[in-house]
């Protein structure tokens, strides 16, 4: 090989190594935690890869198709409290009150936008928003592939969620079942969750970080809540809803890695 050959040959392979090893460097200085000025706490969820939807699920939970998700992000460790929409909003419109760190509920999309724009302007970002839905289900999995993050015995789930079988007709204080592998909690249960996509069957095809149709007339939720049988509450499920208010109706964030 000529010298001129084996320096281009080093070249080429020096610029292979700052491909692979600078999105590690970011990875690897970004934060595991983020807690902003309200004190919501953020974990750090990793990009990746994985099959979304069950094939023995509901309909429209398939068919399973791979999702890419392309770059990490902060993802609420719990739902948000009926304290930190007090702080932002200066109302509680929750119907269970008495703990202000139940989720807020009864809150529609729309609310939930006007909440995500008061944070930004606080915190002088436009870093706070949803998660899509490809986003939410990713970070319920944890790299897990079975019906729950713990696994598909669905007589575990009570260590994990507050449901139909143990919530006593109500929600609960985030945070006090155990969390996914992720260490998110709430995940399964306690209240569905808003996602930011509108509702659409999928397709086959393999997507990266999908958005959603542009637009609906229903929008997508997930999670299941406090007055739900355990099915309800599994990583793949999902269910669509008009613009409405309700008891069993929260969300949690996403924010924008920098």
């Amino acid at each position: 090989m000529q010298p001129t050959q084996q320096r281009a040959r080093k070249l080429r392979l020096a610029l292979l190594l700052l491909v692979i090893l600078i999105p590690f460097r970011v990875w690897a200085q970004t934060p595991s935690t983020y807690t902003n000025s309200i004190g919501m706490e953020f974990v750090l969820i990793p990009a990746g890869t994985f099959e979304m939807g069950s094939a023995n699920g509901d309909g429209d939970e398939r068919p399973v198709h791979t999702v890419t998700i392309s770059k990490p992000f902060y993802l609420g460790k719990y739902e948000v409290t009926q304290a930190q929409w007090q702080a932002m909003m200066g109302n509680n419109p929750s119907l269970f009150q008495g703990d202000t760190n139940r989720p807020v509920e009864q809150v529609w999309f729309n609310d939930v936008q006007e909440f995500i724009r008061k944070l930004n302007a606080k915190e002088g970002v436009e870093s706070y928003r949803l998660p899509t839905e490809a986003e939410w289900e990713y970070a319920a999995r944890a790299g897990t592939t079975t019906a729950y993050s713990f696994g598909d015995d669905a007589t575990q789930l009570g260590q994990y969620a507050w449901y139909k079988d143990n919530a006593n007709g109500q929600t609960h204080p985030v945070g006090q079942k155990k969390p996914n592998p992720w260490g998110l909690y709430d995940m399964h249960g306690n209240v569905w969750e808003w996602v930011q996509d509108w509702y659409k069957r999928y397709n086959s095809e393999a997507v990266t970080d999908p958005q959603g149709p542009e637009s609906g007339t229903h929008r997508s939720r997930r999670g299941g809540a406090w007055n739900n049988f355990d099915k309800y509450c599994r990583s793949s499920n999902r269910y669509s809803v008009a613009g409405f208010r309700d008891d069993f109706l929260g969300f949690r964030l996403v924010r924008i890695v920098p």
